[in-house]
């Protein structure tokens, strides 16, 4: 079976992005945020405790990860759930996707929720969140009296039905 010459490689160059990271001292020995495979999206971020945290049914907790980023100007970092302990604990990102901007420096820290049944403990280097940088366009506002008609027009939330 051949590559897909249409699709880049993990290794490409034109498709990397550097990112200067700082790792603090409580960061120490966790590994950088990685992907899990060659095609994933998110890197996945650890949990850089002194001791582990305990979040009880509908308790939340900002967890430390050890690292400060560097995000280039016109890209966003987004801090999302990862699937495995939402589907397995419950536990998942409060404010899913949390943002870090560009200009921010200090640590990348992750706010946990757990809407499980039972208490979830948090251990120095569990993944507990993925992070993805994304590219994003600065707005400028044309203000209008009237918008563009669409199919769906003011038709919000359920207005295209279940199926």
């Amino acid at each position: 079976m051949s590559a897909d010459p249409t699709r880049p490689s993990a290794l490409d160059a034109r498709h990397v992005l550097e990112i200067p990271i700082v790792v603090l001292p409580h960061g120490l020995g966790l590994p950088l945020p990685a992907a899990a495979t060659v095609a994933s999206a998110g890197l996945d971020l650890r949990a850089a405790l002194e001791a582990p945290v305990t979040l009880v049914p509908r308790g939340r907790a900002l967890i430390p990860t050890g690292i400060s980023i560097a995000i280039p100007d016109g890209y966003e970092g987004q801090v999302r759930p990862r699937s495995g302990l939402a589907v397995k604990h419950g536990v998942t990102v409060l404010n899913a996707p949390g943002t870090i901007d560009a200009d921010f420096r200090g640590e990348v820290r992750v706010l946990l929720v757990n809407h499980g049944d039972e208490p979830f403990t948090v251990e120095r280097g569990e993944r507990i969140a993925q992070l993805v940088i994304s590219r994003f366009y600065k707005i400028s506002w044309s203000v209008a009296t009237d918008l563009d008609r669409t199919e769906r027009g003011a038709g919000g939330y359920g207005s295209t039905g279940r199926q």
